[in-house]
């Protein structure tokens, strides 16, 4: 990822915490103020397509410092699922498809992709949960990231576990996409409560 500009670095004071994290705040909650505003869907299709077009730094300058458990830090999850998805979606749907198998909870019917759901319609379920978010209900959005998140996690966790007696550093890597995949699923989750209270900031 690429270092913020000295532009960005005047903006936000130097790197001062506290107006760092003023400003992800204030941008992602005008951000979402503005496109849920806009009836036609334009600005949210465009929101969606972004990271495809411009990648994910503009992004990241903004709200992955953010706390995870926050407005910004949830759009800044939801985009970083996006982007794995749309970066590898055949090992995404293979990913997918373990973990709906092999996970016992209704997560997969709450995240909403067919069955069985190949790589086409797994980037085409990301993008419509994304933007759910920006249209649709905030919170059953950040439902449905988590439980897809939760799903992969299940299905990297397994596949991990048949590559580790003859390829231990794919199995390693595997592991920790599940551990970051479970992350992102619990703070999601978490974020989706905050919402219905009032209480994401």
């Amino acid at each position: 990822m690429r270092r913020p500009s000295s532009a960005f670095d005047n903006i936000v004071g130097a790197h001062d915490p506290a107006e760092e994290t003023r400003i992800a705040h204030a941008t992602a909650s005008a951000l979402l103020t503005r496109v849920r505003a806009d009836d036609s869907g334009v600005s949210a299709d465009r929101l969606v397509a972004f990271t495809a077009e411009h990648g994910i730094d503009e992004i990241a300058e903004l709200w992955s410092a953010a706390p995870a458990r926050t407005l910004p830090g949830a759009l800044w999850r939801l985009y970083l699922v996006q982007l794995a998805i749309h970066s590898d979606p055949h090992t995404a749907a293979l990913l997918y498809e373990r973990g709906r198998v092999e996970l016992p909870s209704v997560d997969a019917v709450i995240a909403g992709a067919p069955v069985p759901a190949d790589p086409d319609e797994i980037v085409v379920l990301i993008d419509t949960i994304l933007r759910g978010a920006f249209r649709g209900d905030f919170a059953v959005a950040l439902d449905r990231a988590a439980s897809f998140c939760r799903v992969q996690a299940s299905g990297a966790t397994h596949t991990a576990d048949d590559y580790e007696p003859t390829e231990p550093e794919r199995s390693s890597e595997l592991t920790t996409r599940a551990l970051r995949l479970s992350s992102y699923a619990q703070d999601l989750s978490a974020s989706a409560a905050l919402w219905r209270t009032g209480a994401l900031a």
